[in-house]
């Protein structure tokens, strides 16, 4: 179990150099934008553009904060996204581009390589309880929350992210006033899923 406090997380310029995304966690550690089996992170979008496209890759993407978006991809009917909005998921290998809806807006941002990961994305309002899964889980706070499982506890402040996997046996219990993101990775053809 591992906490990835937000005054860690690394940041680095967009793929297509359009702005900058603040990298939370990636598989295997240290991989570049080229070469990751999974990767977690955020992005402010400030102004309405392209997004950076990624040969065989998934995506999930959801609203932390601002206006959000419409996200139209590859010339289809455009999706509005929000702070109201489930996480969204499409392939990154497909054109897609954001309009801004109502000013400044901070996405978070999860992708897999198909054939080596897969994901899957949801927001819980707290407080909630999360059964054991034999995933590797990162929970992401939006806000100041209190974790409890068996008889330890952990404190994540806004955008801390804890990282475990099926070495906790218990049901983790998510307390605050905010809702969290959970991200579930499970690697395909017996990868290790380790954060």
């Amino acid at each position: 179990m591992k906490v990835l406090r937000a005054s860690d997380h690394k940041r680095m310029p967009w793929k297509n150099g359009g702005g900058e995304t603040v990298e939370i966690a990636v598989f295997p550690a240290g991989a570049s934008v080229e070469d990751f089996d999974w990767r977690v992170s955020m992005a402010t979008i400030a102004s309405d553009g392209p997004f950076s496209t990624f040969p065989d890759v998934d995506r999930t993407l959801s609203i932390l904060s601002g206006g959000g978006i419409e996200l139209t991809i590859d010339g289809s009917r455009p999706v509005t996204l929000d702070l109201r909005s489930e996480p969204y998921p499409f392939p990154a290998d497909r054109p897609a581009a954001a309009k801004l809806l109502n000013g400044e807006t901070t996405d978070l941002n999860v992708m897999t390589r198909r054939g080596r990961f897969s994901h899957r994305v949801s927001r819980h309002p707290t407080p909630v309880s999360l059964p054991a899964s034999p995933s590797l889980r990162l929970v992401l706070a939006t806000g100041r929350h209190t974790i409890a499982f068996g008889s330890e506890t952990a404190d994540l402040g806004p955008l801390d992210c804890l990282a475990y996997g099926a070495e906790v046996r218990s049901d983790l219990t998510i307390s605050g006033g905010s809702a969290v993101f959970v991200i579930e990775l499970n690697p395909e053809g017996g990868m290790s899923p380790s954060a």
